[in-house]
């Protein structure tokens, strides 16, 4: 997809005719993290706000520019997007007269081929949410992103010095910084209290043999032992990138990079072997369950394990607030002989500035109220999730589940990125996606899984 993206963004000017049809769509179904039905802005709402935000540039009359989200901002129960919707309507508040903006909103599974379909198309928007990894490369290499390295280090220096340094390392290329962080999560493990104290289960595992000890004893008691979604395949893909670094560890995936480490090496097929054990202990509904339906299967109550990142508390206390007491948090546990237990998926949410936006200065001001002191103590006070600015925050005002993540934080020995998201390509990453869900539906061995994982880079990554 990259190449492909890089190729259709260079000829958008003689495709703008053909693809002007190519928008977002008014029935989207369920926005990502939330359980509610969410509905995006229409193509003719997009191409008329593109509309109006040229003619206002040249009058001199207020500037239009749109920010693309993968959430409904009016329907979600998610904190997380509720907040981003305080910061929009804040935003328009503030600029008054000036700036505004218009969300354009869509579902998760549907947000990439949309927000690619409007770049190719010329009408990108002017500020876009983006994951890290290779979801952001092709858009750098594509030339659609915009470089902030002068904006952020020379034209607005306090704003740069005012993030933690380290959550731009992924964000960098070249020594040029191509979006800017709103937020920092980790992905753990949640747990229900009240059913692990039916099942008699004491502590929480910290090993994967008492993992599979601990799911018996809550199928036993009448629950699903743990609840994830296998229809959205990257839920899957995490639990299986877990098991993968609890094996083989870092230079794994790092020798994967250039061949040094074969997909087909034993540590791989391991993890693949774990995945399937594990999965016999998902929920009977989980091939076709949507991460949403998952997530609510937890906080209602009918599962004793969600392994999610801690963007889930949001939703989770979204949805159901009494559920915060008794939402515990658990490192995923460590393979006995394996890794060092104690590494941590992490990422961070990401604002993207379209390189052909015409109202820069408006783009650059919400990409700052979104970054701002009130954003993100609503970040971690409402949402649950870890600022990526050095704001002080009251912890008390927080969810439980925070103060759990960072405790856990405290004791973390390196983090790493979603499998799907450190791979070579976007492609990669849906092969590595697609394969462990073959491995959860018995449609191939973890042996035949990682095999074609392996094919797949000896033809397009190792060989090129």
């Amino acid at each position: 997809m990259k190449k492909e993206l890089v190729a259709i963004i260079s000829c958008a000017a003689m495709m703008s005719s053909v693809l002007a049809g190519c928008g977002v769509s008014t029935d989207t179904g369920t926005g990502g993290g939330t359980s509610a039905t969410a509905e995006s802005s229409s193509t003719a709402e997009t191409d008329n706000a593109a509309d109006a935000s040229t003619q206002t540039a040249s009058s001199g009359e207020v500037e239009e520019i749109q920010w693309m989200f993968w959430d409904d901002l009016d329907a979600s129960s998610d904190l997380i997007t509720q907040g981003y919707k305080q910061v929009i309507d804040r935003f328009n508040e503030q600029y008054k007269g000036q700036y505004h903006c218009t969300a354009i909103t869509t579902n998760l599974e549907e947000y990439d081929t949309k927000l690619n379909a409007l770049i190719a198309a010329g009408t990108a928007p002017d500020v876009w949410i983006c994951n890290p990894g290779p979801n952001l490369t092709q858009y750098v290499e594509a030339g659609a992103a915009a470089d902030l390295t002068d904006i952020l280090k020379n034209q607005n220096a306090d704003w740069y010095n005012s993030f933690n340094q380290s959550m731009f390392e992924r964000l960098t290329y070249d020594d040029k910084i191509m979006a800017v962080p709103t937020n920092f999560a980790a992905a753990l493990c949640f747990y229900n209290t009240e059913i692990f104290e039916k099942a008699g289960i004491a502590n929480p595992p910290e090993t994967y043999d008492e993992l599979i000890e601990d799911c018996k004893k809550i199928k036993a008691a009448g629950y699903d032992p743990i609840s994830c979604s296998a229809g959205t395949a990257w839920c899957l893909s995490m639990v299986a990138g877990y098991l993968c670094d609890r094996e083989g560890g870092p230079d794994n995936l790092a020798g994967t990079a250039d061949g040094s480490v074969q997909w087909t090496d034993k540590t791989f097929i391991d993890a693949g072997t774990k995945l399937k054990e594990l999965s016999q202990y998902f929920q009977d509904t989980a091939a076709g369950d949507s991460n949403d339906q998952a997530t609510a299967l937890f906080y209602n109550g009918q599962a004793g394990i969600l392994i999610q990142g801690s963007w889930v508390i949001a939703q989770i206390n979204g949805n159901n607030p009494d559920f915060e007491d008794k939402c515990g948090v658990f490192r995923f546990p460590g393979i006995t002989g394996g890794a060092d237990p104690n590494r941590m998926i992490v990422k961070t949410d990401n604002l993207v500035m379209s390189a052909t936006t015409k109202h820069q200065d408006a783009a650059i001001a919400l990409m700052k109220c979104f970054t701002d002191d009130a954003a993100e103590k609503y970040t971690a006070e409402v949402g649950g999730k870890i600022p990526v600015t050095n704001v002080e925050f009251d912890a008390s005002k927080a969810p439980k589940q925070l103060g759990y993540v960072q405790d856990i934080l405290k004791t973390t020995t390196g983090t790493f990125g979603f499998y799907n998201e450190s791979l070579a390509s976007v492609e990669a990453g849906d092969t590595f996606d697609n394969n462990m869900v073959d491995i959860y539906l018995g449609n191939k061995t973890p042996e035949q899984a990682f095999t074609a994982i392996n094919d797949y880079y000896k033809d397009n990554v190792w060989n090129k």
